[in-house]
């Protein structure tokens, strides 16, 4: 059940609370889209206390920003299915356009209310104010939000909290604000103007690791995608994936697919060791070799990358574009790496003079399980002892495998793959 209207303009005014002087309001008006709001002030005492407006999404969860008197921005989130105590932690992971994730401490202020304080020097406002969308993730469930019209939206709180400073609540009207319109397009670009930059069909691999649907991917899978991603389990429909999270400096990324998922990938809980066999799987060259996936084995050769990077397994198992994001499988069927690149052979011809022949590379564990760890997400892990065939482990990987797909703008010369 959605919230009343009385019960929204209570909500308005709560997002202060923190003494025990309650809101009175709105005054003015606020109207942005499906954004509502005014202009507050302390009950007791009369001043003006805040600037709020929010809007109400179909998960059911109400969204509020705020600026106060002082110009301190905050966000608020009430939920009618939430039952709070004031002093009650209440940790919220926020990401902006998949972009790295915020961990925050909300504060409830009423038994279905929290607010979440932004300082306006953090660079967690400033991407507040650039993204066209965000996604909290609280009390075990994931919240999307489209801030599409924000551009809008703070320039009008900002002129509420300027107007009422300047001229009090009794003059309060519509806060609106007029933005510059963008400069029309000239109808003939001039001599010298660049192309537009062209798409194609860009693609990998990616596995399954919670049955809420996370999938894991490098982020050079999904750099430059325009539209939708779309995912594909061997024999089922594609479904669409959203990018929850991405970490450039690791290439991952972790997207997510709607609904629910039985089987997932387990991470082996222990590091693998040189010389050990690894299974790898993927969607090569997809639709010019195979629509299915690739099954390549191999060993580790070396516990690092190059020049010595510790953050990478080296491993003989033959990997072509399109591997990349896919699982590296132990012999008992774990997940011992995030397959990520293989060597740019002409480079290494033109440096060294030599061929390179198998020379590929897999993301460890350790870093993966730290961006999974940090963007909130369980996931499996084991040690078992039992190998598998390599039909065995492949069978089993059919099942939370994806082929990763998108439009994307096309990328220059890359030795990734």
């Amino acid at each position: 059940m959605k919230y009343c209207v009385t019960a929204i303009v209570i909500l308005l005014g709560a997002i202060l609370a923190g003494s025990n002087a309650e809101a009175r309001g709105p005054y003015g008006s606020i109207n942005v889209g499906n954004w509502k709001g005014g202009a507050y002030t302390n009950d007791q005492t009369g001043a003006f206390s805040h600037c709020s407006a929010g809007t109400q999404y179909l998960s059911g969860i109400y969204f509020v920003v705020m600026i106060d008197d002082k110009g301190g921005w905050s966000l608020g989130f009430a939920h009618e299915n939430w039952a709070l105590k004031t002093g009650q932690a209440f940790p919220i992971t926020l990401t902006f356009d998949g972009q790295t994730p915020f961990n925050v401490h909300g504060v409830p202020v009423a038994d279905k209310l929290v607010r979440v304080p932004m300082p306006d020097n953090s660079s967690l406002i400033a991407q507040f104010r650039r993204a066209r969308g965000m996604t909290a993730y609280t009390q075990g469930q994931l919240f999307e939000f489209k801030l599409d019209q924000t551009g809008q939206l703070l320039p009008t709180l900002a002129n509420c909290v300027a107007k009422t400073k300047q001229f009090g609540v009794a003059a309060a009207g519509d806060f609106s604000v007029s933005l510059p319109k963008p400069v029309a397009a000239a109808a003939a670009a001039p001599p010298g103007a660049t192309k537009p930059e062209k798409t194609g069909t860009q693609s990998g691999t990616g596995f399954l690791v919670s049955t809420n649907g996370h999938v894991v991917t490098n982020q050079h899978v999904v750099e430059g995608c325009v539209g939708d991603i779309s995912g594909n389990l061997t024999g089922e429909a594609p479904v669409t994936l959203r990018l929850v999270s991405s970490d450039e400096t690791n290439d991952l990324a972790l997207l997510q697919a709607l609904g629910s998922f039985r089987d997932v990938a387990v991470i082996k809980d222990k590091a693998i060791q040189s010389g050990a066999s690894v299974v790898a799987i993927g969607y090569p060259f997809h639709g010019l070799l195979t629509s299915d996936f690739t099954v390549t084995t191999g060993i580790v050769s070396s516990l690092s990358g190059v020049m010595n990077n510790t953050r990478f397994l080296q491993i003989s198992a033959v990997v072509q574009p399109g591997n990349s994001g896919g699982p590296l499988l132990s012999s008992s069927g774990e997940v011992v790496g995030v397959v990520a690149a293989k060597l740019n052979a002409l480079k290494f011809v033109r440096a060294t003079g030599n061929i390179p022949e198998n020379i590929n590379f897999a993301i460890k564990t350790g870093a993966l399980r730290d961006f999974l760890d940090n963007s909130v997400v369980s996931y499996q892990t084991s040690d078992s002892k039992t190998e598998l065939m390599t039909t065995e482990i492949a069978r089993n990987a059919r099942a939370f495998t994806f082929l990763i797909s998108c439009k994307a703008k096309l990328p220059a010369e890359s030795a990734r793959n």
